[in-house]
């Protein structure tokens, strides 16, 4: 199939890209395109307007912050997978980027572009949520701040700001004795994942968990966080019973989906499974012993 007649505009400012969103609701933004193009291809999706960002210079940055590193909605994900910032700073963003699509998508693909998108399967959604990452959106001439954990409410579904533009995500840097896991499941390697799961610890000095984030995506209708799981783990050793103890009953009643890839109930298995190995490679690497 072939999408649908669209008109296309280039923008040259964020807040030009703004106007001409909040002045069409049927228009849509393009950067890298790796989702967009095939859902427009299959006519899962109609834009009026194509309102192209990719080259607003001031969009696209990989920069260090105070405890955190920031990262321009335009970057490409090839240059985060390469950066020695995000491998030193954000070490599970890095180790999770790789997973994304194949080296094509990801020379072509966006960091705003899947977070905006918010497919409940994508990897850069579950590490936001997953490290509480904080979105920058601009609309209305103003930017505003939304974590993570406000931003992605459904599949494809978030809270930017009605006539708003991703501009940017910035990631807390953590400090001490980290380790970071990451696994996912999927029928190919580039393809979009059934269930993921990630895992970021910090250890003290005696290899007690002193912090701990666990995410899985692609399980639900949004990443989620195990809060439950992390509260138990914390200020102990992370031995691999009490790991699976509290991943098992953190994940006891989620509402796992069910499609034609994978039944609610094999979601809902492996996301254990998973989530319980990625527990343990982060608290492995933390150790040295990866």
């Amino acid at each position: 199939m072939k999408a649908a007649p669209f008109e296309y505009s280039r923008a040259q400012t964020i807040d030009e890209a703004c106007a001409w969103l909040a002045a069409d609701d049927s228009a849509r933004i393009i950067a890298g395109g790796q989702t967009l193009v095939p859902m427009m291809a299959m006519r899962l999706a109609r834009p009026t307007r194509l309102i192209d960002i990719a080259r607003i210079g001031e969009l696209s940055y990989i920069r260090e912050a105070a405890d955190a590193v920031e990262i321009g909605a335009t970057t490409r994900q090839c240059l985060v997978e390469r950066s020695a910032l995000i491998a030193s700073h954000v070490p599970l963003l890095a180790r999770a980027v790789p997973w994304i699509g194949h080296s094509a998508t990801r020379a072509r693909g966006t960091v705003g572009g899947s977070l905006a998108n918010a497919d409940p399967a994508a990897e850069l959604p579950l590490i936001a949520m997953t490290l509480d990452a904080v979105l920058v959106a601009r609309a209305d001439g103003e930017d505003s701040e939304i974590p993570a954990a406000d931003f992605f409410i459904g599949p494809m579904i978030t809270t930017m700001p009605a006539g708003g533009v991703l501009a940017g995500v910035r990631f807390p840097v953590w400090q001490g004795k980290i380790g970071t896991g990451f696994h996912e499941i999927n029928a190919r390697s580039s393809d979009f994942a059934f269930v993921s799961a990630a895992t970021q610890v910090e250890l003290d000095d005696v290899g007690k968990c002193k912090r701990i984030a666990i995410g899985v995506g692609a399980a639900t209708d949004f990443p989620m966080r195990l809060e439950s799981a992390e509260q138990k783990l914390t200020g102990g050793k992370l031995d691999d019973a009490a790991i699976k103890q509290a991943v098992t009953e953190a994940l006891a009643d989620i509402d796992a989906l069910d499609d034609l890839h994978a039944t609610a109930a094999y979601r809902a298995r492996v996301a254990v499974k998973l989530a319980t190995r990625a527990i343990i490679d982060a608290r492995d690497h933390a150790l040295g012993k990866t």
